[in-house]
């Protein structure tokens, strides 16, 4: 069985290497623009500066035949399966990243904090529900 995602959009990033990434956004994750096609642009219109949103990525440049890592890539930590972990590299690379709206300017919405490399696919966008929505 097979699903259709389809971007929405991408990011564009300072970050262009994986590999010198921060691990989490809340670790030094730049601010980042996220491009949205214009056939979606009408769902961005709600979005609000300061708002708390997860944006969902498909981690484009991922390893899909990975099941387990030594988490944060530290050799000395235990070989430890991809579900328990926060890897990028599993069988569906699916990223969540939680950042805070800094600005809306038409199809276009710069996020704080995010860790995803630059041209990333941008699969959703989601609230923080904190049971005010």
């Amino acid at each position: 069985m097979t699903y259709d995602v389809r971007p929405v959009g991408v990011v564009q990033s300072p970050l262009t290497d994986p590999a010198s990434a921060p691990k989490q956004g809340v670790e030094g994750g730049p601010e980042a623009w996220l491009a949205f096609d214009a056939a979606v642009a009408f769902g961005l219109g709600d979005l609000r500066v300061g708002d708390d949103v997860l944006v969902l990525t498909w981690l484009h440049l991922a390893d899909r035949s990975v099941l387990a890592v030594h988490p944060r890539d530290d050799p000395t930590a235990p070989l430890t399966g991809v579900f328990s972990t926060r890897s990028s590299d599993r069988p569906n690379p699916v990223g969540i990243h939680r950042v805070r709206v800094l600005e809306v300017d038409g199809n276009r919405v710069r996020v704080s904090d995010l860790e995803a490399v630059d041209g990333t696919p941008v699969i959703d966008v989601k609230p923080v529900i904190d049971g005010s929505r």
